[in-house]
Formats: structure tokens, sequence, C-alpha cells
């Protein structure tokens, strides 16, 4: 009975430690459904002289509407969520179990940093944990929740995860403290202003910006969901009319059955879409330049190459709507890591293996074509809508400024790059773009070719 009696014991002080964030975790998952791992983890810390309960971290399984996830929530009542070697360790082994089935895991994060008193040791254990994490996210999707202050190095789980949910008024993620920033700037910096989704905009590493924990829940459910769903053959065939008559982004958005944005805070010049056509779950990059088109520099670079990069992992079939001129020419991007940047975007590109489709809606002028309109490099199916320009120079003005000095004619170079001469059929004749199409039945040829490649 002694014994049974200390279970029990251990037990309530389990669940008590743990209150408030099994309180989250159930706004989370399904009522009833959580199953926790290495409930009885204890570590002795010399600093604070105290047990520390469960590791400050509560890991376990779970469904979510019927879905099966782990969970991993740090409890910040336990040495303010410090993360230990103990910690670390408790965290990669759900992360193996995780890996090992192919089951998504959901992070909630709260933590100050280390426990202090560990010294390298700890160390040691965020190392293991990062590189866990880096490589079960193929196979085991990672949703983190900023589920208060991150501070430290547990920040990196928020750039390393799939998918990055910030609460308003609650989330502050900074990897290094506001505390440390404040002293070294010489004022005080509210927290707010280091780390919220709002003061991280260029950061890239908020993929959403959620009200509370259930919407967070539905978001990662919507997520979790991206796989073909039957849809009627009225839809199938249907025609966006508004689409002759005007070619904007929202036109272009009602293509999609549903969709949700990632990112949309961050270089909101490209549109970063999650969604479906015709039934088929789909990546898609869509560039909003209005008339003029976007001009791309290094941030644009890297919010693409991580949107390609959630495609590869994901498996999903990739759908531009280009509307590109290039690198911005100007000397602030000239002198940054811009041509670095589109190089890894290449490179993840190429790597991507699934259907590849290029909509070229409004401009494809210049790098703007060669990297998101070319058939060489290996878009598997490419249109442009009748009204579409595509061409070496935006206009004769910008030939004549790249050729001033090339001794030129100038009345033969006005005439080559006249607009009636970036007509997409030029582009079609040579066989570099398969369809040029009305506007208003691109859906219907974007379902055929998706339903063709994916055979």
């Amino acid at each position: 009975m002694e014994k049974i009696q200390l279970l029990q014991d251990r037990k309530a002080k389990i669940a008590s430690a743990a209150k408030e964030i099994r309180d989250d975790v159930n706004a989370i998952i399904d009522e009833g459904s959580f199953v926790e791992l290495s409930a009885f983890s204890f570590s002795k810390n010399d600093f604070y002289n105290e047990d520390v309960t469960g590791e400050g971290v509560v890991t376990g399984f779970a469904t979510v509407d019927g879905y099966p996830f782990y969970i991993v929530a740090q409890n910040y009542k336990v040495c303010d969520g410090g993360m230990s070697k103990a910690n670390c360790d408790k965290i990669v082994k759900c992360l193996d179990l995780a890996d090992k089935n192919r089951t998504p895991v959901i992070y909630l994060l709260n933590t100050h940093g280390v426990q202090v008193g560990e010294g390298v040791t700890v160390l040691e254990g965020l190392g293991k944990l990062l590189l866990r994490c880096a490589q079960a996210k193929k196979f085991a999707p990672q949703y983190v929740i900023v589920n208060g202050d991150v501070y430290g190095s547990a920040a990196m789980l928020a750039s390393i995860a799939n998918f990055s949910f910030f609460v308003e008024s609650k989330s502050v993620l900074a990897v290094n403290s506001p505390f440390v920033l404040s002293a070294k700037a010489g004022k005080n910096v509210a927290k707010e202003e280091v780390g919220s989704a709002k003061a991280l905009k260029n950061s890239g590493i908020p993929s959403f910006e959620v009200k509370d924990l259930s919407e967070a829940r539905e978001k990662i459910l919507a997520l979790t969901n991206l796989r073909v769903e039957p849809v009627i053959d009225a839809e199938l065939n249907e025609s966006i009319p508004a689409l002759n008559e005007s070619v904007t982004v929202d036109g272009i958005l009602s293509i999609f059955e549903s969709y949700m944005e990632v990112n949309a805070s961050y270089e909101p010049e490209i549109k970063t879409i999650l969604g479906r056509v015709g039934g088929i779950s789909v990546a898609a990059i869509v560039f909003d330049g209005g008339d003029d088109g976007v001009e791309l520099n290094a941030a644009k670079f890297a919010k693409l190459k991580n949107f390609v990069d959630v495609a590869f992992y994901r498996q999903l079939p990739l759908i531009t709507f280009a509307n590109v001129k290039g690198i911005c020419p100007c000397l602030e991007v000239n002198n940054s890591r811009a041509l670095k940047e589109a190089a890894e975007y290449l490179e993840l590109f190429e790597m991507l293996d699934t259907p590849k489709i290029s909509v070229v809606y409004k401009k494809a002028i210049g790098l703007g074509y060669s990297l998101f309109a070319s058939k060489s490099i290996r878009f598997d199916y490419s249109c442009a809508f009748a009204n579409a320009k595509i061409a070496l120079f935006d206009n004769v003005q910008g030939a004549q400024i790249e050729m001033n000095d090339a001794g030129v004619d100038q009345a033969v170079l006005a005439q080559r790059y006249a607009d009636e001469n970036s007509d997409p059929v030029n582009a079609a004749k040579d066989g570099y773009i398969d369809a040029i199409i009305e506007p208003q039945f691109v859906k219907q040829y974007l379902i055929s070719a998706l339903q063709m490649l994916a055979e």
C-alpha cells in the first residue's frame, strides 16, 4: 500500500504542477484523448535546490478531431519553463516516436531560456533537440504555437517547424531576452516591440497570427487535411467571367475552392497560398504586383524559398501565378544576398518532384520569366493569359537604357520591344508556352493539367 500511496502522491504533484498547461493542451485536443509520456521524469536542479517536476515539459499523444498528434507543451510554472538536458531528452524521445509513426507534432512553447546551473550540458541537449527537430520535420510535420514568452535557443524550434502560430497579445519570440536587448540598446524596449508577430514580420517566422488556441487548432486541422476531396462536375467546368473583364489578384484567388495564406504579413507582394483547385491540394505562389509587376529582393526570395520547402515536405503540386519583372534595379539590392537567395531558391525548386505549373497572368519579364515561367527550369505545364506580357525588357525605355552603349540602332530596338511584340504568342510559337488562354477559363486548364500530371 505504501507504493500505491507514493504513486498517488506523485501523480497529484504532477497534476498540480501542470494544471494550467494541461488546460492549454485540452484547448487543442479532443476531450479525454491525451495520453502522457514520461510523466514521472524528475531530475534535481542544484541551482534551485528542488525537483523539476516532469522536467518542466508535458509530452504525450492525443487526437485532434480524430487525427493523431504528438504533443510537446512547456510548463512555465516549473522553473519558468526552463530548458535542461533532461528536458531536451524528454522532447527528443517524443520526436523519435513521432518520426517512427509518421505522426505530426504540436508544440506549445513558453520558456525564459535554459535552467541556470547546467552549463555546457544543457547546450549539448539543445543541439541534440534542434537537430532531431530538423530531421523529423519531413515525415512528422511540426506545428509550433508560441504560447507566451519564448526566449533563448528554444526560439529556433519556431524557425525549424513547418508552421508557427503566434497568439495575439500573448506570443513573444526572441533568441535574446528583451532585457538583454534593452540593455544593449541603452533604453527600455517593450517585449511586444521585440518579438510579437508584428515585430517579427520581416523574419519569416510567424506563419499565422491567431486570436486564441482554438483558432490555432482549426488552422492545424486545415493544414493536416491537405488532401484530394471530390468536387461536383459543375465546379470542374466553372469559368470566371470577371477575369476577362479585369485581371485582379482577387480574381486569381477565386480559382481556389478554399485556401489559406501563409506568412501573410511578410513581403505581402508575394502571396503564398495553400488551397484546393478541383479538389486537389496545391501550393501556390501569387505575385501581387498590380500593373507594374513585382520586383524581387533578398527578402522576397527568402519567402519563396521557405514556401517551396513547404511544398517539398508536403509533396504538393506547385502553381506559380507570374506577375514579376526580376530583381529590383537598385544599389541596395545589388549589394545584398538577392542573387545568393535566388540561387538557393532555384536549388530547392529543382528538388521539388511534384507537378509544377506556371500561369503568366500579367507579366513575366527578364529573370522573372526565367525563374517563374521558363520550361527550361522544368515547369511541367505553362500557360499565359491572352493579355499577358512576356519579354526580355518591360518596355522600350528599359531596353534603350540597358542597350544605350551597345551601338544598337534605337529605331530597331524600339520596334523589337514595342508592346505588340511582348505578346505571349511569340513565346508559344517557340514551344516555350503550352497554351494561350482566355483568363476566364484558367481554372479548367489548371484542373486538366493537375489531373494529367498527378497520374
